[in-house]
């Protein structure tokens, strides 16, 4: 049975990588001049196809890794640098630049790529999903129970994400592009204490440190 620590972790595990708010001022410019219920449709494929990659990512992603003979230590603390690079990029807001930079076409619909991926479900999400159902495994047994709380958690995470990008007009206009950068800052700041926690998990998993 996995306990609420761990839970609350991974979820928040979760928020700080996808990171909803910063897709805000994102999905607006990538669905400029769109109808509401086009934004509406754009926001709903978009989180379906990225929970489709996440699922799919966390429930074979430990095959894969042992398939081409990677253990799960060395990609706990692999995914843990990766995690802490993202953060860097979102305390010095280079995450920001780099997903602003990535415009649409007029006609083109946006709900695939970038949204989908790698917006939602990029690197980070992937890495955050195989991470997060070895840890589950570990402590629940390997049985079908701690990926599916996993999986559970990371379908709550695109409803909210959703929710999100239906409400980014009137939250652009709340929090501002001040209030979104002092939101990614501190997601920042959490996102890089827990990716030093993965590192030092993927450590003591090797049995180099007690």
């Amino acid at each position: 049975m996995l306990d609420s620590a761990f839970l609350i972790t991974a979820f928040a595990t979760l928020f700080v990588v996808i990171d909803p708010p910063g897709l805000v001022p994102m999905f607006i410019a990538l669905t400029r001049g769109k109808s509401p219920a086009q934004r509406r449709t754009m926001a709903r494929r978009a989180c379906l196809i990225a929970a489709f990659l996440l699922t799919v990512f966390g429930l074979a992603g430990e095959s894969i890794l042992n398939f081409v003979g990677i253990s799960m230590s060395a990609f706990r603390i692999a995914g843990g640098i990766l995690l802490f690079l993202t953060a860097l990029d979102m305390l010095f807001e280079r995450r920001t630049q780099r997903r602003e930079g990535q415009t649409a076409e007029p006609d083109h619909d946006p709900s695939v790529f970038p949204l989908a991926t790698p917006l939602i479900a990029g690197p980070g999400a992937i890495a955050t999903m195989i991470l997060l159902v070895g840890q589950a495994e570990t402590q629940s047994g390997p049985d079908w129970r701690g990926a599916a709380t996993v999986i559970a958690l990371m379908l709550v995470m695109m409803a909210v994400t959703f929710a999100f990008l239906l409400a980014s007009p009137p939250m652009e206009r709340l929090l501002g592009r001040t209030g979104t950068i002092v939101i990614t800052r501190l997601l920042g700041m959490l996102l890089a204490a827990l990716s030093v926690q993965f590192v030092i998990d993927g450590i003591r998993q090797t049995g180099i440190v007690g």
